[in-house]
C-alpha cells in the first residue's frame, strides 16, 4: 500500500467540533470513515441511523437535522436515500453540510477519494481514459465521477448493460469525451483505470441483470489478467464477490486498489471535514453550505 495512505497522526484541527453524522441508509466504508477522521482531528463525532432514532417514529430527515443544528453541532454529514436531501438539510440548517451520497444524485466525497488514488497511481488525470462499468443508472458515484472526472480533462466510458446505461448519459455535462458502450471488452486495452460499481439491487437493478452478467460485465479473474501492470481496478465498495469481481482480483490482482480507495477515504473526508469548520466552508460564520 502506498506510503500516502500511512496512519495519520493524531491533530486537533477540529477543536473539539460535533459533528453529526445523519447515515439513514446503510453504509461501512463511507460512515467509518467520516467517524475515523473526525476523531484523528480532533472532533466529536455523533451518528444516527434510521434504527433506534426517532426516524423510525416518523420524524423527517430535515427535523432531525434540525435538533443538532439546535444543539449546536458544527458539521452535518447526510446520507439519504432522498435525491438532493443534503441540499435541502443546507438551506434549513446553520451548521456546515456534506454530502455523504444523496439517493442516486451524487456523493461526491466518494469522487473525491477515488480521483486522489488515480491520480496516485496516474498522475495528472488530463487525457487519461476511465471506464466505469456495471449499473450506471442507480449509481451516483457514475454521476459524481462524471462530473469530476470531465473538470479534470480525463475521458469517461460507462460501460453496462442497455438496461443500466443509455446514451442519455452522453447529454449530461454539454461536452466531448463521455461515451456509452455495452462491450467490456472492447473497451478495457484503452483504459486506464477501470471503476466497476455494486449492482444496487436496493434501486430496483435486478430485473435488468442477466444469469451471464459476470461473463459480460464483471472483472473476472481472465479478463484482469490481460491487463497490463498500469491499468488500476477500484471499486466503490461493498463488493458483490464473484459479481462485479472475483476474489483473486479483489485480493491478489496488483491492479487492484480497493483498500487504497479505504485508506483514501479517511485522508479525504479528513480534509473535507476541516475545510467545513475551518476554511471556506466555517460552520462559525453562520453560513448555510452544502459541499454537495
Amino acid at each position: 500500500m502506498h506510503g500516502l495512505f500511512a496512519t495519520m497522526p493524531e491533530v486537533t484541527m477540529l477543536n473539539g467540533c460535533v459533528v453529526a453524522n445523519l447515515f439513514f441508509e446503510d453504509s461501512t466504508r463511507t460512515r467509518g470513515s467520516f467517524e475515523t477522521a473526525a476523531i484523528r482531528l480532533g472532533g466529536h463525532p455523533i451518528t444516527l441511523t434510521s434504527s433506534g432514532s426517532s426516524v423510525a417514529k416518523g420524524e423527517t430527515l430535515i427535523d432531525t437535522a434540525l435538533q443538532f443544528d439546535a444543539m449546536g453541532a458544527d458539521v452535518i454529514v447526510v446520507r439519504s436515500g432522498l435525491n438532493g436531501g443534503a441540499e435541502l438539510v443546507a438551506e434549513a440548517c446553520d451548521a456546515a453540510v456534506i454530502n455523504a451520497g444523496d439517493g442516486r444524485h451524487e456523493h461526491p466525497t466518494q469522487a473525491l477519494l477515488d480521483f486522489f488514488v488515480m491520480q496516485d497511481h496516474l498522475g495528472d488525470l488530463s487525457g487519461k481514459r476511465v471506464l466505469i462499468v456495471g449499473d450506471i443508472t442507480n449509481s451516483r458515484v457514475a454521476r459524481s465521477h462524471l462530473h469530476g472526472l470531465r473538470a479534470l480533462g480525463a475521458h469517461v466510458t460507462f460501460v453496462g448493460p442497455p438496461g443500466l446505461v443509455d446514451d442519455s448519459f452522453t447529454s449530461i455535462l454539454p461536452c466531448d469525451g463521455v461515451t456509452v458502450s455495452h462491450d467490456f471488452d472492447a473497451s478495457i486495452p484503452e483504459a486506464d483505470a477501470i471503476i466497476m460499481l455494486r449492482i444496487q439491487r436496493e434501486r430496483g437493478s435486478s430485473s435488468y441483470i442477466s444469469t451471464d452478467y459476470r461473463s459480460g460485465y464483471g472483472m473476472t479473474s481472465e479478463r484482469a489478467s490481460r491487463l497490463t501492470a498500469q491499468q488500476i481496478i477500484l471499486h466503490p465498495g461493498p463488493v458483490n464477490r464473484g459479481v462485479e469481481l472475483d476474489s483473486m482480483v479483489l485480493d491478489e490482482h496488483p491492479g487492484s486498489v480497493v483498500l487504497e480507495q479505504v485508506a483514501a477515504g479517511v485522508l479525504v473526508r479528513a480534509a473535507v471535514l476541516k475545510r467545513a469548520v475551518g476554511g471556506e466552508f466555517s460552520a462559525h460564520e453562520g453560513e448555510t453550505k452544502s459541499i454537495s
